[in-house]
């Protein structure tokens, strides 16, 4: 039996990173090997010497939502926050909340623009019912495209260890990688954060393919794990995406010796969903894949990721990939080397 308690760690504060690199390719990298167990200190621009021609680093195109909604009870002025989730095809808003006092189905809430110089323009949700996850579906006062609204009213939803009370202009083009392209995620793929359109050309540059795939990162990807029995986690459904282009595109890259590499965890899930018959095709639906220990990894060859939050489903799927011993090592050694941890943090190479 597996138990959240095994994937605890003690972690510096002073580690957390608050802040972005000064450059997005600033970063540092441990690159760990599984068939030698050794270990490596170098920076993320050093990552094209460690792919081969013939591999492929798979990316996710999600683009984060403006998700986090400040506002007030229209009734009582009292503060409300939100984080929108999704928009069903009824057009309701999925959303958490967070106020004081108890909410009533009926009740109003004031949305506030998120760039109060801009515009003094208010929008008002109404909230319909409980949903199964403890949030609520609203009604948004008019129909529309809900990223177009969000853009006016919503602000980046950076994760609370971030300890900024409202994203700042850094965060607007940080938390958001290069080739994002696809509206749908509440919180970034946050290893694609280092690359450059310059780290990228240069991988291509000495044969390494790049293919896209799509998961929106949802709530439940960051959600705490509330049992110590893994067997009994359940974790939220996220939407993913992988066509047959480039399903067949990584089949080639498998056949021809080239490694598939995912770049960040979202991409790991999102292959292995698309994988679960034993070869990759193309996906596109809902996953609630959980991968932990023991896991037979079907579509990924190699990893990049950053360092993850204790007892968190991020740190179990890793420690599936290399197992729980070398990953305890190369957390030991992160640590004591100070690189920096979490969505803002340094990276870690899993060959």
């Amino acid at each position: 039996m597996q138990q959240l308690s095994d994937y605890d760690y003690d972690l510096p504060s002073e580690l957390i990173a608050r802040q972005p690199a000064e450059k997005r390719d600033g970063s540092r990298l441990l690159v760990l090997d599984r068939s030698t167990g050794t270990i490596e200190h170098a920076h993320i621009t050093d990552l094209p010497r460690y792919l081969r021609a013939g591999d492929t680093l798979v990316l996710n195109d999600t683009k984060v939502l403006p998700a986090r909604l400040l506002g007030k009870r229209t009734a009582t002025g009292g503060a409300w926050e939100g984080l929108y989730l999704g928009c069903d095809a009824d057009q309701r808003w999925q959303i958490l909340s967070k106020t004081r006092g108890k909410l009533q189905p009926g009740e109003s809430i004031t949305l506030l623009p998120a760039h109060p110089a801009q515009s003094t323009t208010e929008f008002h949700l109404t909230l319909l019912e409980r949903d199964d996850e403890g949030g609520w579906f609203a009604r948004p006062e008019r129909e529309g495209d809900p990223v177009e609204i969000l853009r006016q009213f919503g602000t980046v939803p950076l994760p609370p260890y971030i300890e900024r009370e409202l994203a700042n202009s850094d965060d607007w083009q940080r938390y958001q990688t290069t080739y994002a392209r696809s509206y749908g995620a509440v919180a970034a793929p946050t290893a694609g954060l280092h690359f450059t359109p310059e780290l990228l050309a240069e991988c291509q540059q000495q044969g390494v393919g790049q293919e896209f795939v799509t998961l929106h990162v949802g709530i439940g990807t960051f959600r705490p794990i509330s049992v110590e029995n893994l067997d009994e986690h359940r974790m939220h459904a996220e939407w993913c995406e992988l066509d047959e282009t480039v399903a067949q595109q990584l089949r080639n890259t498998r056949s021809q010796g080239g490694r598939i590499v995912a770049v960040g965890t979202t991409s790991v899930r999102t292959l292995e969903s698309a994988a679960r018959n034993g070869e990759i095709a193309a996906y596109q639906d809902q996953t609630n894949l959980f991968i932990r220990p023991p896991y037979t990894f079907q579509a990924v060859d190699a990893l990049l990721t950053n360092f993850h939050l204790p007892k968190s489903s991020l740190l179990v799927m890793i420690s599936a990939f290399a197992s729980y011993d070398l990953i305890r090592q190369a957390y030991a050694e992160a640590i004591a080397q100070r690189y920096r941890f979490f969505s803002y943090g340094d990276a870690m190479l899993i060959l």
